[in-house]
């Protein structure tokens, strides 16, 4: 019951903060959320925990803040800066990998006492990053495909229908790559399915709860970004300004 609610806490704290990176430094705020999310959450993967009576990994909040940060560029800043907010994430987590790779291949003091846990941490870490990075760039792209074309569809309107439709198929994207690439054979196929199911439903329930605070974080973009730039976020892809749109 302990990792239950202490889910929902870490869940709801993690996107205060995220929220919060948007309030303070706006675009740039939102870049730094995707960048310490994508690292921190390929490290708290290796950690299997009981949630709802499954298996499950860690890092699935983390990994939501992503999607709820892009879909805030996306919503905000138009496609492009979206995409840029990926690519960094992209290099962030690749940038990660090849200096933990490096630092592990140096040979320990014999008073050094943290490369046996740095070595159980990081020893998996190509492999989840590969599946990570695939995965990633995969469902990431989609999601801001999908978030504009609904954009589109709805003629900006209905911001929660975008926000839920991309990042539901997104993360059922993410979940599935991820998944083969980084966890068949490491497990038996009963505790494999059960950590795609738990990866899938946890990422799904972040989508569902961070809902109100994409609402919030568009309310704090007349906070955010000032009455000129307002005017100057057209984005000419998909014809819309989200400031003279009413939702």
């Amino acid at each position: 019951m302990f990792n239950i609610w202490f889910w929902f806490l870490f869940l709801v704290i993690d996107l205060c903060l995220a929220t919060l990176m948007y309030r303070l430094w706006g675009k740039k705020g939102l870049y730094v959320v995707i960048g310490a999310s994508i690292i921190v959450a390929n490290i708290q993967v290796v950690k299997t925990v009981q949630l709802f009576g499954l298996v499950a990994t860690l890092g699935n909040v983390l990994y939501g803040s992503i999607f709820f940060s892009t879909d805030i560029l996306s919503e905000v800043y138009g496609k492009k800066a979206a995409r840029q907010g990926v690519w960094l994430g992209f290099c962030a987590m690749a940038l990660m990998v090849i200096w933990m790779q490096l630092g592990l291949k140096f040979i320990p003091d014999i008073s050094d006492f943290a490369q046996e846990s740095l070595e159980t941490i990081f020893g998996l870490m190509p492999r989840i990053a590969a599946g990570s990075l695939i995965a990633y760039l995969l469902s990431q792209h989609h999601d801001v495909f999908a978030f504009h074309y609904w954009k589109e569809k709805t003629k900006g309107k209905y911001l929660w229908l975008r926000n839920c439709a991309s990042t539901a198929v997104s993360q059922a994207i993410d979940s599935v790559v991820f998944c083969a690439i980084a966890f068949i054979g490491v497990f038996t196929w009963s505790v494999w399915l059960e950590i795609l199911a738990t990866t899938y439903f946890m990422k799904f329930l972040v989508l569902a709860i961070d809902t109100p605070f994409i609402y919030w974080a568009k309310k704090l973009s007349s906070k955010v970004i000032s009455k000129e730039e307002k005017e100057n976020l057209y984005d000419y892809e998909t014809n819309f300004n989200p400031f003279l749109i009413s939702d």
